[in-house]
């Protein structure tokens, strides 16, 4: 979906709206990488503000390697969905981001989770995240920045972080 008139590259006159954005990264200086990941977003002429959670580590979710470093930033942000996930694809290369195989450990990993109130089934972007729900490394920093009525699939966020209370996740 889309605004009616608004296209999904630019951000010129339009009102800001509030984005989460999940942070994630495995290999090198992690802790390191997200913060200046979230100082990029930061500093982009579309983005009008970012607040980063706290840092958390847990274990890889279908994945092998190391443990992972975890955060969330809630974005206020002129971009429309696309545009936003092209920064942040952006983001993820200058840090080294390689795909060699799903779930492979990586450098940084950054996953737009929602965009404002905004429901989107593109090709390339799914909106809301289709398995933040499911994952205690998102939830866990996405509840330290999300109101307090925050509804994931018709339920609040706090019963679906009572669901993933088995996941190993722990603050920095």
């Amino acid at each position: 979906m889309t605004d009616e008139g608004s296209d999904e590259t630019g951000s010129a006159g339009r009102a800001a709206r509030t984005a989460y954005v999940g942070l994630g990264a495995n290999l090198g200086d992690a802790a390191g990488t997200l913060r200046r990941a979230a100082g990029e977003l930061a500093a982009h002429p579309g983005v009008e503000s970012c607040t980063l959670s706290r840092l958390y580590r847990s274990a890889p979710v279908d994945a092998q390697g190391p443990d992972f470093t975890n955060a969330a930033a809630r974005l206020e942000t002129t971009l429309e969905p696309l545009a936003l996930l092209d920064l942040l694809q952006a983001v993820e290369l200058r840090h080294g981001r390689e795909r060699p195989y799903r779930n492979a450990p990586r450098t940084l990993d950054l996953d737009l989770l929602l965009y404002a109130d905004r429901a989107m089934d593109h090709p390339r972007l799914v909106l809301p995240h289709p398995r933040m729900h499911e994952r205690a490394f998102v939830l866990r920093p996405l509840a330290e920045l999300a109101p307090a009525g925050l509804m994931l699939q018709g339920r609040p966020l706090g019963h679906w972080l009572a669901a993933c209370a088995g996941q190993r996740v722990e603050p920095l």
